[in-house]
């Protein structure tokens, strides 16, 4: 797990920037309801995607467990009573006190039981007919693109993982237990994060999570095949990202 402290001056930049944050914004907002007068970002990181869920109408509140991320949220969201110190599992608000939750790149980093909590957390400060807007398949998205590389880091993929804690078919019935029912899916297109094959055999070779789970034989030979596909320093085409919204049914 990163160091979000160390990593928010930067985060931005190294994870697509405005571009990217435009995009999800406006993924997020094809499932928000009309009227929506409350939402809450959780997990929200520097608020670059937070600042754009705002409207005239509409305040957002953002929260997340990193100082220096909030640091950086505050003046996005308007000022200290807009961004808060919490977690997913543990939202510092009333139960019934808002109209919309979102989850942007956050059940992936989580396991199945946190996820549990924090989809009933959203449960519990829903308003009845509000919405929890979540990202889902974070991770399989850069291997659902139809390329080269798609195809031989998918099948590893799906040889090796088990399958993710954000992976929607889970988290719909997750929500389902809890008084959600899926309400629609919308997607966007995550900018500048198309990698290269020399870029994956490097991260391979790195700290990537699920490649850890296959033995070192296994991974040479999937560094091999990505390393023997052509253009090797040609970025593939940019992913593109899930999500799903859920609505707590009203009465």
């Amino acid at each position: 797990m990163l160091d979000y402290d160390l990593e928010a001056a930067d985060y931005d930049q190294t994870r697509g920037g405005a571009e990217r944050a435009r995009a999800a914004a406006g993924a997020v907002l094809e499932l928000v309801p009309a009227g929506t007068r409350v939402l809450v970002d959780v997990a929200c990181g520097t608020g670059i995607v937070s600042e754009l869920l705002t409207a005239p109408d509409r305040m957002v509140l953002g929260v997340d467990p990193s100082a220096g991320m909030l640091e950086l949220a505050r003046p996005r969201l308007g000022g200290d009573g807009r961004a808060m110190r919490g977690d997913a599992t543990r939202l510092p608000l009333a139960d019934g006190s808002v109209d919309a939750v979102t989850f942007m790149w956050l059940l992936h980093l989580l396991d199945e039981a946190v996820v549990t909590a924090a989809i009933a957390e959203a449960a519990r400060v829903l308003r009845p007919g509000g919405v929890l807007v979540t990202t889902v398949n974070k991770n399989t998205a850069q291997f659902d693109s139809p390329s080269d590389v798609g195809a031989v880091l998918g099948a590893a993929y799906r040889e090796y993982v088990p399958v993710p804690s954000d992976d929607f078919d889970q988290v719909r019935q997750i929500a389902t237990a809890v008084g959600l029912e899926l309400a629609g899916t919308s997607g966007y297109v995550g900018h500048n994060q198309g990698k290269s094959p020399r870029q994956w055999v490097e991260l391979l070779h790195g700290e990537s999570g699920w490649s850890r789970r296959a033995t070192a034989e296994q991974i040479a030979e999937i560094c091999q095949a990505v390393a023997e596909l052509p253009d090797q320093d040609v970025r593939r085409g940019d992913p593109v990202y899930k999500l799903a919204g859920f609505r707590l049914a009203a009465g």
